[in-house]
């Protein structure tokens, strides 16, 4: 069946998941796997946190970061989406970076008391 959907089984950090994946994706899809995995366990080291939760969005959060980083050319800033933040709006990647800090002290304050439970 052509619309049919090709599944992948995947690992990040030491957990399995099955993943919808076309065949011609395939290759793309197992570098991303990789490199999300790799920054998991770097941000699981060097935080020393378990919870599996709180390392997806630190390395989302970082991931993100460097895709809008790469994205834009030196000395320009990467435009928002006026939907977001109105017209004519750059990004403050000093800002981006402390709103980043902000959020994982956040994260910390909420979810070391659960670390403590396991």
């Amino acid at each position: 069946m052509p619309n049919e959907a090709n599944y992948l089984d995947i690992t990040l950090l030491g957990k399995e998941y099955r993943v919808a994946c076309p065949p011609e994706e395939r290759e793309a899809l197992l570098a991303a796997v990789a490199y999300v995995d790799e920054k998991m366990h770097d941000i699981a080291e060097k935080t020393k946190s378990n919870i599996s939760e709180r390392i997806a969005v630190m390395a989302a959060l970082n991931i993100a970061h460097e895709h809008l980083s790469n994205r834009r050319q030196p000395g320009e800033t990467a435009a928002i989406p006026s939907a977001v933040s109105g017209p004519e709006s750059g990004l403050d990647f000093g800002a981006v970076k402390r709103r980043i800090s902000d959020m994982e002290a956040q994260l910390d304050a909420v979810l070391t008391p659960q670390e403590k439970l396991l």
